[in-house]
This record gives structure tokens, sequence and C-alpha cells, in this order.
């Protein structure tokens, strides 16, 4: 009863405040158009805070760095100050939501859930643009030594990557090349690039690039050499990634099976689980299950995971 008159005077307040901004009586004042000729209009009210919020974001990353590696790993088009005011607005609008539809617990509950949902959604993004890069890695470096033996030079090898490759190989190239048109060594600009996808397979590449840069050589036979290498590599990570789904899958179904049977006698005959609610031994046999569970479920994940 009480958060419900908590949150009717909150609300009152709030009508209160927005009907006598609205409708309260204001002193006359010319139009800035007439009182300016010439000018343009200033921002409005909720442009001038939205400025306002973005500006002391950029203030706290300028601070910090003045830079956001996830949202460069996630290939986000967006001023990382932007990003998260949207963050920020989506947390208030999720838990005003909750305390609407459930109370303060449910409002917090999902304030918190959407900066998580948003990092969570982030780091799936950039795995995505990660295993893109390196699947169309193999062709890139084809595409470089075919240009090379026609006569290009490294830059436009790149650059012709960064027209005819797909996304995310276009955009980072891309990037490789405006950075070294204002000035920045093309070594560093690689190694960048190399770590913000994190990419081994490309760690090598930069290096056979920078090691030919010093001692000279055919740079497309270089590269042939390197492609075959990464072929081999991403030609076993398949076999493996299609061997190792069984166990993905075993590891999946019997992570869920306790949870489907527990919701099964839940609907079909709660008498038999309310035992365990009954007495501090069901409780801990409750908690040592679910602890059991976690730990298989690490156990296998271990089990079915490789790194290259």
């Amino acid at each position: 009863m009480s958060v419900a008159v908590v949150a009717a005077g909150c609300c009152a307040a709030a009508l209160f405040l927005t009907v006598y901004l609205l409708l309260a009586p204001r002193p006359r004042r010319l139009a800035r158009a007439r009182r300016r000729p010439g000018v343009a209009p200033g921002p409005g009210l909720l442009t001038g805070a939205a400025e306002q919020a973005t500006g002391a974001v950029e203030r706290v990353i300028r601070r910090r760095g003045g830079r956001v590696p996830a949202l460069e790993r996630a290939g986000v088009r967006m001023r990382p100050q932007d990003f998260a005011v949207l963050v920020v607005v989506a947390a208030l609008v999720t838990g005003a939501a909750g305390l609407a539809l459930g109370g303060p617990l449910l409002g917090v509950v999902l304030a918190a859930a959407a900066p998580v949902a948003v990092k969570v959604w982030l780091a799936r993004r950039a795995e995505q643009r990660r295993r893109a890069f390196a699947d169309q890695l193999d062709d890139s470096l084809q595409l470089m030594a075919g240009s090379l033996r026609a006569g290009h030079s490294l830059p436009q090898a790149l650059a012709s990557v960064a027209r005819e490759a797909e996304e995310p190989t276009s955009e980072e190239f891309a990037r490789v090349i405006n950075e070294t048109r204002v000035g920045r060594d093309l070594g560093e600009a690689l190694n960048e690039t190399a770590a913000r996808m994190g990419s081994q397979d490309f760690v090598w590449v930069t290096q056979a690039i920078a090691i030919n840069r010093e001692v000279g050589g055919n740079l497309a036979e270089v590269l042939d050499g390197v492609a075959h290498t990464v072929r081999e590599r991403h030609q076993i990570r398949r076999q493996i990634k299609a061997l190792a789904a069984e166990g993905k899958l075993s590891a999946i179904v019997l992570m869920l099976l306790p949870v489907g049977i527990v919701g099964f006698l839940s609907l079909t005959s709660r008498s038999y689980l309310a035992a365990f609610t009954q007495s501090p031994l069901g409780y801990a046999l409750m908690v040592l299950g679910a602890v059991l569970l976690l730990v298989g479920g690490v156990w296998m994940r271990k089990v079915v995971s490789f790194t290259f």
C-alpha cells in the first residue's frame, strides 16, 4: 500500500509540474527571430539537455583515455558519449516500466538488466565480427597477393581489399588506409587492427609485412605462404568444431534436463517438490544440486572448448 501511495504521489507531482510549466502565465517576450534577425535559433530544451548530458559523458571518457574498445570491436558507428546516454535512458525507461508493473524490486532488476543486456549484445556482435574477419582473411590475403603481382604497392593492395572485400574486412582495411593517410605508420595501424579483431592469424600477417619492409623480398610469395597456413588452420578449426558439436549438444541437454524436470513436477505434482522446502536438509540439497550443476556445466564447457 505504501508503495502505491508513493507512486501515486510521484505521478501527481509530475502531473502538477507539467501542467504548471505548460499553463502558467509567462511574461511577454519578443521572438528570437525578431530580436536578433539573421541568427539561427538556439537549441530547444530537450536538445540542450541532451547536449549537456553527452558533454558530461564525453569529459569522463576523455579522462579515461578517450576511447571505448568495446564499441570499436563491435563495429558500432556511434560516438561513445551518445551510446552511453542511450544506455542510461534505456535503463531509466525499463526501470520505470518495472516500477509501474511490479514495484520497486522489479524496477531495480530491470534497470540493472538493461546495461547488462547491452554489454552482452556488444560482446556477441564483436564475436560475430571476429569470426567473419577470420573467415574472410584467406580471400583477403589472396587478393592482396594478386594486387602485388600486378605491380601495385602495398597501400594500393590494402585499398583494393577495402574496396572489394566484405564487411568487416572492408571496414577494417579502410580504417587502416585512412589512418596511414593522416600520417600514422602502416605497421602500427595493422597491429592495432589485429589487436582490435583478436586475430592471431592477422598478427602473423602484420609480422610478415613488417619483416618484408625491413629486409625486402617478394611480399606476394610471403602472403601466399601465410594464406596457406591460415587456410590449414581454418580447416582444422572446422573439423574440431564438427567433432565437438555432439559434446556441446550433450552439455546443453544435461544442463536443461534438471530445470525441465523441476518445471514439469511443479505443474503436475507440487507435493513431490514440497518436501524440499519443509526442512533445512531440503534447502541444502537444492543448493548442493545447483552447485554441482554449475560445476558440471563449467567442466563440460572446458572439455569442448579449444584455443588456437
